[in-house]
């Protein structure tokens, strides 16, 4: 009895030190620095610049699923910009997410940050003050023509003084962040520009650096890394699970023509709780969603088949 009892207290210092040592090794770890490059990024005044990055921001790219908490719909039916004012919450595994007010208001939103900062936050994932930023806004290899349009286009907004909220994170949010968060950069050279055409090249550009198909159609870890086959999706997504979209005959996409592809997207959301930010696509180009159909329709077929989702 007294040699179990000692090896019980024997095990519960153990413990208790391990716990320490881990508490305080995470705590430490919370806002790590990283250094990355400033790219040689300059707002334009010029209008159809800025025409471009209100374009990708309200349809390609979709900030405003995002960084808007309203009715993006009726403001732009309106011809109204949508204010970028963040706030939309995001409840994670990892804890409760708070989308950050990118209008350039000078206290709350991104009027104090120069063009370089931010496009160094949008392409290689690092803050002014060297942290990570978690990595939902993958446009690392967005061309030059593109990042500058976007930015472009946030510095043409009015200012809206909108305090969002700190992310909240919990005990595992922690855990990833002092693990797993680190930040991404581009894979290969960034091009200056591209071809904006019907192409496989520019829907291959579109899918994986601008509209981020892949970023929910391919399954990833709690940090945002890929860890499934390309498309062939298994994330779930607020309750739904996102679907295979390569060209095997279990994808969702199988033996649609390219007009049945646009289509759908035209239909806009058809279930209010879809996380697809269909709203945005459905007023992509058809140059644009006939790329990107092209594309997809090069990708390595995978057999994946996944509960049946109204999206």
């Amino acid at each position: 009895m007294k040699r179990f009892k000692k090896i019980l207290k024997w095990t519960g210092i153990v413990l208790l030190v391990l716990i320490t040592v881990l508490s305080i090794t995470v705590a430490a770890r919370q806002n790590l620095k990283y250094d990355a490059p400033y790219p040689n990024i300059k707002a334009s005044t010029d209008t159809a610049v800025i025409n471009r990055g209100r374009h990708l921001v309200y349809t390609t790219a979709h900030c405003i699923n995002c960084h808007y908490r309203g009715n993006a719909d009726s403001l732009i039916d309106l011809d109204k910009d949508v204010p970028l004012t963040g706030g939309v919450e995001f409840e994670l595994p990892v804890g409760n997410i708070y989308s950050k007010n990118i209008t350039p208001d000078m206290e709350t939103g991104i009027g104090k940050r120069t063009d370089a900062e931010i496009a160094r936050m949008l392409r290689y994932g690092v803050r002014p003050d060297g942290t990570a930023v978690l990595d939902f806004m993958p446009f690392h290899n967005m061309t030059d023509e593109d990042l500058v349009s976007i930015i472009s286009f946030l510095r043409s907004q009015t200012p809206v003084q909108n305090k969002v909220p700190d992310h909240k994170l919990n005990v595992l949010g922690y855990l990833v962040k002092a693990f797993m968060v680190k930040p991404v950069g581009p894979t290969g050279t960034v091009a200056k520009s591209i071809t904006r055409d019907s192409s496989a090249t520019y829907g291959e550009y579109l899918a994986l650096h601008v509209s981020e198909c892949n970023g929910c159609h391919t399954r990833r870890d709690m940090s945002g890394g890929y860890i499934g086959e390309p498309f062939a999706g298994g994330n779930d997504i607020e309750g739904y699970m996102s679907v295979n979209l390569t060209p095997d005959s279990t994808g969702r996409i199988f033996g649609w023509s390219k007009q049945n592809f646009i289509d759908r997207f035209r239909m806009g959301k058809l279930y209010p709780k879809s996380p697809m930010p269909w709203n945005s696509f459905k007023r992509m180009s058809d140059t644009e969603l006939t790329a990107i159909y092209n594309y997809l329709h090069t990708v390595k077929p995978v057999k994946a088949v996944y509960p049946l989702n109204r999206q």
